[in-house]
């Protein structure tokens, strides 16, 4: 078992998956739990997510092997001070946010000596939030992008790799940097123009709600659910990775406007060529075992 004793630091999507793997795999040894809010620990403790879900963050990671950081990227500086005195040496502290420059810098003055602080992403996900989103396969040949600081210890990395792999995903080692970048390209910018597709069309008043919804099993129905995530934690996300947004934010509008030049100006060779290129990557995708060809992409209903 790598983690003895594993305490969960908010209860979403991610962290409730995270136990479910866990119980799949075997490793949920003694997981403990926290969320700030009342209604959320009071489900957590109906559908039995966690063996103890605490009143505190003190409460849950007092003499955890594994702390999980599972909250707003936002509020995670403030979380780590919280917890910061209750840590048990030796510890490993991972996050599993989508931005990892600012959130180091928030939590790592707070890491003390003789516990690891291994930021980590699991690349993997629903629409859907708050602890009875979760299921066990969600990681499942997903990718966990590990980012160790420069004097990590590596038994501790290795240790937390062996443990994402158990969950079922496979892990990369990235730094910071460069991690905020990818992210920008395959995740957040996606977001950011499904927001604002479902922005557009709500504010066409041309074109009325019940035609929206009529015929949204076109292409608009997937925007509406990436558009469907949750806004704390989107809102965070952009705050806090606004270089690499922005950066990309602008590669994007340059390609815009070369498409609209290029139907403006009827050139069907440029966009056919454009296209073309652009099916290779989803090809791609599914070579990889990132998603399926099936039917409605095979987003069927999942079980824990």
């Amino acid at each position: 078992m790598s983690y003895p004793r594993v305490a969960l630091i908010g209860l979403g999507l991610i962290a409730s998956s995270m136990f479910w793997a866990m119980r799949r795999a075997g490793l949920a040894g003694d997981v403990a739990g926290y969320a700030r809010s009342a209604e959320t620990r009071e489900t957590a403790r109906r559908i039995g997510l966690c063996d103890t879900v605490c009143d505190s963050a003190a409460e849950a990671v007092a003499g955890a092997d594994l702390v999980v950081l599972a909250t707003p990227v936002g509020v995670m500086g403030q979380v780590a001070a919280e917890i910061a005195p209750h840590l048990k040496s030796g510890a490993t502290v991972i996050d599993v946010g989508s931005v990892k420059g600012t959130v180091i810098s928030d939590v790592s003055p707070h890491i003390p000596a003789g516990v690891h602080f291994i930021p980590c992403h699991p690349m993997a996900g629903t629409e859907h939030s708050g602890p009875e989103a979760g299921f066990s396969t969600l990681f499942d040949n997903r990718w966990c992008l590990i980012v160790p600081p420069a004097d990590a210890d590596e038994a501790a990395v290795e240790r937390l790799e062996s443990y994402w792999h158990a969950l079922g995903a496979n892990t990369e080692r990235m730094d910071a940097e460069h991690h905020d970048l990818v992210c920008a390209v395959v995740s957040h910018i996606p977001h950011l123009i499904a927001y604002t597709m479902v922005g557009v069309a709500d504010d066409l008043r041309r074109v009325s709600d019940q035609e929206v919804i009529k015929f949204s099993a076109a292409g608009f129905r997937d925007f509406t659910r990436i558009a469907a995530s949750d806004p704390t934690m989107w809102r965070d996300v952009f705050l806090t990775n606004k270089d690499a947004t922005i950066e990309m934010l602008g590669r994007f509008t340059e390609e815009l406007f070369a498409l609209q030049r290029a139907i403006r100006t009827g050139d069907g060779e440029q966009l056919h060529a454009y296209f073309t290129r652009t099916r290779a990557i989803r090809r791609g995708i599914l070579q990889a075992g990132q998603d399926t060809d099936k039917p409605d992409f095979g987003r069927a209903k999942v079980e824990r």
